[in-house]
């Protein structure tokens, strides 16, 4: 295949720069253009890049990538807050179109590895909940990846957890969110990156299954994998599990 060239958009962002210098390392890809909040995306994706990856704000990633889309451009989103239905809306165009194209929440491949092991564990426990970690500048809460894991983990035992509800809270939601019987926490703290731990609990034990990244560079393998995948295939990639052939 001819080399495959890259519209990185949120390119001055810390995920943006890396995937930069990501793509201009990598073998058969290259950039085509940088472009962040003050730039022209449209003009941008009139020079007709193949893929437009986007490590932007969650305000911004729906809109984007339909514009990727509208330009005939393979999107891979990075981004995390799309609502379900925004994602299937642009899965549906990418789909129709014969587009390549992803929303994928974590791209580290220990992430993806925490949650099917966490999967395989969730039929065997009364209870679970997920504490997940991020940088003080990450601007949605729960991450992408904790709300991936709380779906999954739902569909996996496919009947209700035990969730634990006080009598009394003292400090408003001091138990965190909740979905589907599943407690899930977010720290925001100066010196995370992306952490996550998936917390089981039986009488007499629980069983923690965890994820830890010191680098935005762990990322950088599944982002080049799915730009690949979405360069070479023209499907529409849901988890970094279908692009690494985890689920085949």
């Amino acid at each position: 295949m001819a080399e495959i060239k890259v519209l990185v958009n949120g390119a001055r962002g810390k995920m943006g720069r890396t995937v930069v210098a990501a793509v201009r390392g990598a073998e058969g890809m290259d950039i085509l253009a940088e472009v962040d909040i003050d730039d022209d995306l449209d003009a941008a994706l009139a020079r007709k890049p193949h893929v437009m990856v986007d490590f932007t704000a969650p305000g911004a990633a729906f809109a984007n990538a339909r514009a990727a889309l509208a330009a005939g451009v393979a999107l891979v989103v990075g981004t995390t807050g799309m609502s379900p239905d925004e994602v299937e809306e642009v899965a549906g165009h990418a789909d129709h179109a014969g587009i390549g194209g992803a929303i994928i929440p974590n791209f580290a491949i220990g992430a993806v590895l925490m949650m099917r092991l966490a999967e395989t564990a969730a039929p065997y426990f009364e209870a679970v909940e997920v504490i997940e970690g991020h940088s003080q500048t990450k601007l949605d809460a729960p991450s992408g990846t904790a709300v991936a894991t709380a779906r999954r983990l739902a569909e996996a035992r496919q009947r209700p957890f035990a969730y634990t509800r006080p009598e009394k809270v003292t400090i408003d939601h001091a138990r965190g969110g909740e979905f589907e019987s599943i407690g899930v926490h977010s720290l925001r703290l100066p010196g995370l990156v992306a952490d996550q731990e998936v917390i089981f609990g039986a009488p007499g034990q629980t069983l923690t299954i965890g994820h830890r990244t010191t680098s935005r560079d762990s990322f950088m393998p599944g982002v080049l994998a799915t730009i690949r995948a979405v360069a070479a295939t023209g499907r529409f990639y849901r988890s970094l599990d279908e692009v690494l052939g985890l689920d085949d």
